[in-house]
């Protein structure tokens, strides 16, 4: 086994083996948290769909625009960039649907790098209200509140077809922060 918090190319002897994470949940659901610490553990850049988006917000683009794909496209590039370096990298985003899921597994087919799912759930509809409740910033302005939970849920696809036999984990985020990390870390060293 890896020595404790070790990151992930370190675990490998000399030569870097870089991984592709994808998060995948609804807003408030506790994925950009456990990205943020796993991340940490493995020594791995973070990119955030969200403030990408924000940031794209600010710019004056309109919110009727292709906004969010634009966001996905703007992450793919420079988790791309980073994996190419010899690095691994978690990408922090909703992925909801279908073409966002296969983005990430072409983009690890393309960098010949492994491809793994974290997939929060939260089962504690409180927690995940008063988690929504307490974003801020830009991220908060246009992805928090039940209008936006319910459509990301409305747009939420099942896990089938060649997203299906993608390797991924479901954490449910109601369970102690602690479990979750210790269970996706098994899971991506596995």
């Amino acid at each position: 086994m890896a020595e404790q918090g070790a990151p992930l190319e370190r675990q490998f002897g000399d030569v870097r083996v870089p991984m592709l994470v994808a998060m995948a949940g609804l807003p408030g659901s506790g994925k950009s948290t456990i990205a943020e610490i796993v991340a940490g553990r493995l020594g791995a850049t973070v990119i955030s769909v969200d403030p990408i988006e924000a940031s794209i917000l600010r710019a004056g683009i309109d919110s009727d625009q292709p906004t969010g794909l634009a966001a996905y496209l703007v992450a793919e590039t420079m988790a791309e960039q980073v994996l190419l370096s010899g690095h691994s990298v978690v990408v922090d985003a909703v992925n909801a649907v279908e073409p966002a899921r296969l983005q990430w597994r072409d983009l690890a087919e393309r960098c010949d790098v492994k491809l793994r799912v974290v997939e929060t759930v939260c089962s504690d509809e409180t927690l995940h209200q008063e988690r929504l409740a307490k974003r801020t910033g830009d991220v908060a302005a246009y992805s928090s509140g039940a209008v936006a939970v319910e459509q990301s849920t409305d747009e939420y696809d099942e896990w089938k077809g060649a997203c299906g036999s993608l390797p991924r984990v479901t954490l449910d985020t109601a369970a102690p922060l602690g479990e979750n990390v210790d269970t996706a870390l098994r899971f991506l060293e596995g």
